[in-house]
C-alpha cells in the first residue's frame, strides 16, 4: 500500500509546498509560497522541494503531478531580488548549482511525472516544467509559458538552455529562449513543448492521467530533438543565429543572446550534467556583466511603475478631441483594449483618415478576424462632439497652440459629467499655461503619449499645484488598464522625456548644419546604445512637431535653434511626407552613403550624449521627477535610452560623474555655452554606488 502523504512527509516543516495524495495513486504537490501573491522561486522553496522529492524518491507514489496551488498562475520565474542579493554576495554560483541540482533529482525520479500549468508559467516555472516527464497546460488565454531570461541578460540557468532543445529541436528552442517570447498553450502544443492542452477545470484530472498512462510523441518531434543538435546541425545552425541575433542586438551591449548560441554550439550535443554545467559557467559570468545588472534593475523599475496604477479607476467611455496622427491612434489604442472611444475634430476627413488607420492597427492587433467587429465597433467617429456628456475621461490632442486648448477646454468642460477627467496630450507645454480658466482644475491634467502610440510603453502623467491626488491614480491605473507605464513628473516646459531628449536632438540638428552628414550623426549615437540615431528620429517624430517643441523648449533652456527647425518646407516634415531631411521609402529612411575617406569627428558621440545627460542633471535637481529611479525609467521607455546602461543616471554613475563633468567643460571651451553644466552636477545621487 503506497504511503499516505502524511506519513511519507512527516517531520518537514512545509510552508510551500502542500502534497495532497490521490486515491489513484498520484501525488500532486501544490506550489503556494508563503506570504506572496505570486509563485517564485527563492533558494528556501527549492530546498524544500528537495526535501520532498527526496521522500517522495525513497517512497514512490504511482506518479507525481507539480501545480501551483495559487489561482494568479503557476510559476513567475525565480525571486530577482534574491537573486540580486546574491549577485553582491557573489553566491549567484551556489544559487544556479541548488537549483539545476532539485530539477534533476525531479527529472531522474523512477516514477512519471507531469507538471499542470496554468497562467503565467515563466524562467523557473517552464525550467520545473522541463524536468518533468510530461506538461499538460490550461487552454485559458492567460496561459502563456516562456523563458524570458534572456532580456535579464542571463539565459535560462536551472536547466532550460540544457533540456528545451532536445525536446522541441533546436531551431525552436533557440529561437524561445534568444527572443524571450511567451507561448500561448496551443503555440507550446504545437512545438512539442506541451504534450495536451485541457480546459482548466480538470487540468490536475488530466496531468494525473497524462503520468499514469503515458504518451508517444510524434515521431518529427522526436527526430527534431535528435537531429537538429547533433554536431553537424549545431555547427551549420550556430552561425545563422548569431547572425540574426547581431541585427537586433550587439554582442558589445547584449553578450546574453551569443553565449547561449555559443554553449549550445559547444555542448549541445553532451550528457545532460555536462550540458549543465556548460550552462551553470555561462550564466554565472553574465550574472556579474553590467548589462544583466542594469537590466535587472529595469524589471524593478516596471513593477514600480505597475504599482502605480492600483485600484479602480472609473473610466469606462473615452473621448478623444482631434484626429491627427497622435489623438487617432490614441483613441484607436484605447478602444482596441477595450474602451468606448469617440473620436471629434473640426473636419470630417480628418476623422475619416483617423478611423482608416485605426482599421490597419485592429488588423495588425486583431489576428482573430471574427473579433475585429467587436474592436472596430468600439471606436465611433464624433464630429460635433456628442460623446463628451458621456465620457469619464477626454483627451485633448489638437495642435500645440496654448491659445487653441484654451478655448477648447472652455468649451468642453461645461459639458463634462461630473468626476470625469479633462487631460491634455501637450507635449511641452506647461500646464500652468492651460489651465487658467479650467472651472475644475483638480480633475485637469496631462496625459503625454509617445510617437507611434501603439509601441511606445510610456505615457507622462503631467501634474501641476491644483491637480487632486486621486486624479493622478485614476489616471495611473488608466495608463495600467493599456499596458503603458505612468510616470508622474511636474508640468514645466517639455516635463521630462522631450527636455531630456529636446538638446540632444538640437546638438545633432546643430552638426548636421555643421556639415557632418546625417549618416554619421546617426551611427554615432547607435553605437553609444540608442535604438536610432537623432537625424532619423527628427524625421520620425516630424519636423514640424520637432520645431513645435523647440519653440517651446529652446527659450527656457538658453538654448538657439538651427535654421533647419526653425523653418520646415511644406511636404518636408519627415518620414509623415516620404521626405525631411532624409528620403523615406516603404516606411524606412533611404540614408546617402558616407562621402570617400570621410571621418567623424572624436568627440561626436560626447557632443551628443553629454547634454542628454546635462539636462537628466538638471531634471533630477529640479524636482521634475520624485527620484533618480524614476527618471531612468522614464527615459528608458520614453526614448529608448540605451537600456544595457541603465537609464541616464545610472550610466553616469557607471562612468563618474567627474569624469563625464570634465568632458563636458571641455565641450564647453570648443564650442560654447551650450554645453554649460546644468545645477546638480554636484548631487551626492550621481555618486552613489552602482546596484
Amino acid at each position: 500500500m503506497a504511503a499516505s502523504s502524511a506519513d511519507r512527509f512527516a517531520g518537514l516543516a512545509l510552508r510551500h509546498w502542500h502534497p495532497r495524495q490521490r486515491n489513484d495513486g498520484v501525488l500532486v504537490l501544490y506550489f503556494d509560497r508563503a506570504d506572496a501573491t505570486v509563485n517564485a522561486f527563492s533558494q528556501a522553496v527549492l530546498i524544500e522541494l528537495g526535501q520532498l522529492l527526496e521522500r517522495i524518491a525513497l517512497e514512490p507514489p504511482k506518479a507525481l503531478v507539480i501545480a501551483s496551488g495559487k489561482a494568479s498562475g503557476f510559476i513567475a520565474g525565480a525571486d530577482l531580488k534574491e537573486f540580486q542579493d546574491f549577485d553582491r554576495k557573489g553566491t549567484v554560483n551556489d544559487a544556479i548549482q541548488r537549483g539545476q541540482r532539485t530539477f534533476q533529482i525531479l527529472a531522474e525520479l523512477r516514477i512519471p511525472t507531469a507538471a499542470a500549468i496554468h497562467g503565467f508559467c515563466m524562467g523557473g516555472g517552464t525550467e520545473i516544467a522541463l524536468a518533468c516527464r510530461y506538461r499538460v497546460a490550461s487552454s485559458d488565454a492567460s496561459t502563456r509559458i516562456g523563458l524570458p531570461e534572456v532580456q535579464l541578460g542571463i539565459f535560462p540557468g536551472w536547466g532550460g538552455s540544457a533540456r528545451l532543445p532536445r525536446l522541441v529541436g533546436a531551431p525552436a528552442a533557440m529561437d524561445m529562449m534568444l527572443t524571450g517570447r511567451a507561448l500561448s498553450a496551443k503555440a507550446a502544443r504545437g512545438i512539442g513543448l506541451v504534450d495536451k492542452v485541457v480546459e482548466p477545470a480538470v487540468l490536475i484530472d488530466a496531468a494525473a492521467a497524462l503520468a499514469l498512462q503515458g504518451t508517444t510523441r510524434p515521431f518529427k518531434q522526436r527526430a527534431l530533438g535528435w537531429l537538429t543538435n547533433t554536431f553537424i546541425a549545431r555547427k551549420l545552425l550556430a552561425p545563422q543565429m548569431t547572425k540574426q541575433v547581431a541585427h537586433k542586438a550587439p554582442k558589445a551591449f547584449y553578450p546574453a543572446p551569443y553565449a547561449l548560441i555559443s554553449t549550445w554550439e559547444r555542448s549541445g550535443g553532451a550528457g545532460i550534467r555536462t550540458r549543465l554545467d556548460a550552462e551553470r559557467r555561462a550564466v554565472v559570468k553574465l550574472a556579474g556583466s553590467s548589462t544583466a545588472r542594469n537590466l535587472i534593475r529595469i524589471f524593478f523599475l516596471t513593477e514600480r511603475l505597475k504599482a502605480l496604477g492600483k485600484g479602480d479607476f472609473g473610466i469606462a467611455r473615452v473621448h478623444v478631441v482631434g484626429a491627427g496622427v497622435m489623438g487617432g491612434d490614441i483613441a484607436a489604442f484605447a478602444a482596441y483594449k477595450g474602451f468606448k472611444v469617440t473620436l471629434q475634430d473640426r473636419e470630417q476627413r480628418f476623422i475619416d483618415d483617423a478611423m482608416t488607420r485605426a482599421q490597419a492597427l485592429f488588423e495588425k492587433k486583431v489576428k482573430d478576424e471574427s473579433k475585429r467587429p467587436a474592436v472596430a465597433a468600439r471606436l465611433k467617429s464624433d464630429l460635433d462632439g456628442a460623446g463628451v456628456p458621456e465620457a469619464d475621461l477626454v483627451i485633448e490632442a489638437i495642435i500645440e497652440n496654448p491659445d487653441a486648448k484654451r478655448d477648447l477646454y472652455q468649451s468642453v468642460e461645461p459639458r463634462m459629467k461630473a468626476g470625469a477627467l479633462l487631460t491634455t496630450n501637450t507635449s511641452s507645454i506647461p500646464l500652468d499655461e492651460l489651465r487658467p480658466h479650467i472651472a475644475r482644475p483638480a480633475q485637469f491634467a496631462g496625459l503625454h503619449y509617445f510617437n507611434p502610440v501603439a509601441q511606445m510603453p510610456l505615457v507622462e502623467i503631467i501634474r501641476h499645484d491644483g491637480m487632486a491626488a486621486e486624479t493622478e491614480r485614476r489616471l495611473a491605473a488608466f495608463c495600467k488598464a493599456l499596458g503603458k507605464f505612468p510616470v508622474p513628473v511636474a508640468g514645466t516646459p517639455g516635463f521630462l522625456v522631450n527636455r531630456v531628449l529636446f538638446p540632444y536632438m538640437l546638438e545633432a540638428a546643430t552638426a548636421y548644419a555643421e556639415g557632418i552628414p546625417g549618416p554619421a550623426i546617426d551611427k554615432a549615437a547607435v553605437k553609444f546604445g540608442m535604438p536610432m540615431g537623432p537625424i532619423e528620429l527628427l524625421d520620425t517624430v516630424g519636423l514640424d512637431v520637432a520645431a513645435s517643441v523647440g519653440r517651446e523648449l529652446a527659450p527656457f533652456l538658453g538654448l538657439d535653434v538651427p535654421a533647419a527647425l526653425a523653418t520646415v518646407e511644406a511636404g518636408k516634415r519627415g518620414k509623415k511626407d516620404g521626405q525631411g531631411i532624409y528620403k523615406w521609402a516603404d516606411g524606412k529612411a533611404v540614408k546617402p552613403e558616407l562621402p570617400a575617406g570621410f571621418v567623424a569627428p572624436g568627440d561626436l558621440e560626447d557632443r551628443l550624449i553629454l547634454p542628454l545627460l546635462n539636462e537628466a542633471v538638471a531634471c533630477l535637481h529640479n524636482g521634475v521627477v520624485s527620484d533618480a529611479d524614476l527618471l531612468d525609467a522614464g527615459v528608458i521607455f520614453g526614448t529608448g535610452f540605451a537600456p544595457f546602461r541603465g537609464g541616464p543616471i545610472q550610466h553616469i554613475r557607471t562612468a563618474g560623474a567627474d569624469v563625464l563633468l570634465a568632458r563636458l567643460e571641455t565641450l564647453q571651451a570648443k564650442y560654447g555655452a551650450r554645453f554649460a553644466p546644468r545645477a546638480g552636477w554636484d548631487s551626492p545621487v550621481l555618486r552613489e554606488p552602482v546596484a
